[in-house]
């Protein structure tokens, strides 16, 4: 079937948004070389904006060559759920009490092990935080590694290649931490219903090989790095009082509550409007909400949903030429430039798949996860509280995919071999 010109635009636009991510920091370079367009520039070197703005661009397009009623038809059969909730969770999870409770926690099991603080530090963030991904869903494991990052390893005089190396690590772990599950990982969330894959199923086919990539992944990066880790002084120990346990228990009833109706907006929306009453009555425990950042991360990933809406005419036919093995290296590789959950939603539409077929579509689709700041949903949370630790105030694009390469073959041999 020729595809129409709508289509032949979107996946255009498409095209263009996925090199301006690449792009970034070169905007942000040039708003420093020319600042009478500064303003523009660092609008148009946030990542968070570049899918949104294309998309706005695609509804633009669409309104002049179809009309007013195709396009805001289009607009009304997007499913924006996965954006909403992203936004909800990225900032309950960031709440003080979850905080600290999440940090006491790691500096405990940190503080535990017989390694010098930045090592131990290190392994415990990219271990248990990306596997209580599946418990917690991956926005919110995110949410709470880059912040204990943010606040713990990134505030000492790091090399910005340890930097690197800790993102990639990161990226990839939560892609593939949150498989042990059926609800908290997005391309799993996608097929789970339509294929019948429950708690047993994930965790007996996926559980075992993603808690071991996930291990060998930080392991290996605390091993490369292990002298400058070891180099660092312990981090520092938070002096603020910890919040009343009551404060702390509705927190996490509301963040429990937002999980548990992840698939029901009306619902985890409505849950958030008193998530944020209650923080307000109570702001003498709390301490800013990102709503700043939940909010551009939530426009970043509604500009993919609307302009992933106009790949399947490409991407549905090039997935089904594969057999399983092709399947599993091409979902790696196409999900450096695409949502993995789009990768495994096109999947789930498609009758007559073999099981083989459907697990090698979803082990690729999260093993390549964290290969670009696009290619997870919640990497997009990660790169937004990290990126003001990094030069230019910047990732690098380049610089994640190379750092990421290690830990994703990581991930891929689990999965393939185990």
């Amino acid at each position: 079937m020729n595809p129409t010109n709508i289509q032949i635009i979107g996946a255009s636009l498409f095209a263009v948004a996925v090199l301006h991510t690449f792009s970034t920091k070169f905007f942000e370079k040039l708003a420093h070389t020319r600042p009478a367009h500064a303003g523009l520039c660092h609008l148009l070197g946030e990542v968070e904006v570049v899918f949104g703005l294309w998309a706005a661009v695609l509804m633009v397009a669409m309104f002049a060559t179809e009309g007013k009623t195709a396009a805001t038809h289009y607009l009304d059969t997007r499913n924006f759920t996965e954006p909403l909730f992203v936004f909800a969770i990225m900032v309950a999870a960031a709440s003080k009490p979850i905080l600290q409770g999440a940090g006491w926690v790691t500096r405990m099991l940190a503080q535990s092990l017989p390694l010098a603080p930045g090592r131990s530090f290190t392994l415990v963030t990219l271990t248990l935080v990306p596997l209580m991904g599946s418990f917690i869903t991956e926005p919110a494991a995110m949410t709470l590694a880059a912040l204990l990052l943010r606040d713990g390893l990134y505030s000492q005089s790091i090399s910005n290649k340890l930097k690197y190396a800790v993102l990639g690590v990161l990226f990839v772990n939560v892609s593939i931490g949150g498989t042990l599950t059926p609800y908290a990982a997005p391309p799993v969330l996608m097929v789970a219903s339509a294929w019948g894959w429950d708690l047993a199923f994930m965790f007996l086919n996926f559980g075992d090989k993603a808690a071991l990539a996930v291990f060998i992944n930080a392991m290996g990066l605390v091993l490369m790095f292990s002298r400058e880790l070891k180099a660092l002084p312990p981090l520092a120990q938070t002096t603020e009082a910890q919040p009343p346990l009551t404060i702390t228990l509705i927190h996490v009833f509301f963040l429990a509550g937002i999980v548990v109706f992840a698939h029901h907006p009306s619902v985890f929306l409505g849950l958030f409007m008193l998530f944020l009453g209650f923080t307000a009555a109570y702001e003498r425990y709390q301490s800013p909400l990102i709503l700043r950042e939940g909010l551009l991360v939530a426009f970043f990933l509604a500009g993919l949903v609307v302009l992933g809406g106009q790949q399947q005419w490409w991407l549905e036919p090039l997935l089904l030429k594969m057999d399983a093995n092709a399947v599993f290296f091409g979902a790696t590789a196409l999900t450096a430039i695409t949502d993995n959950a789009a990768l495994t939603y096109l999947g789930s539409l498609v009758p007559g798949l073999s099981d083989e077929f459907k697990y090698a579509l979803v082990a690729g689709a999260v093993t390549g996860g964290g290969l670009t700041i696009i290619a997870n949903a919640p990497n997009p949370a990660g790169a937004a509280i990290l990126k003001g630790k990094f030069p230019d105030q910047a990732i690098h694009a380049g610089g994640l995919l190379l750092a990421a390469l290690p830990p994703t073959i990581v991930a891929l041999l689990c999965f393939k071999l185990i």
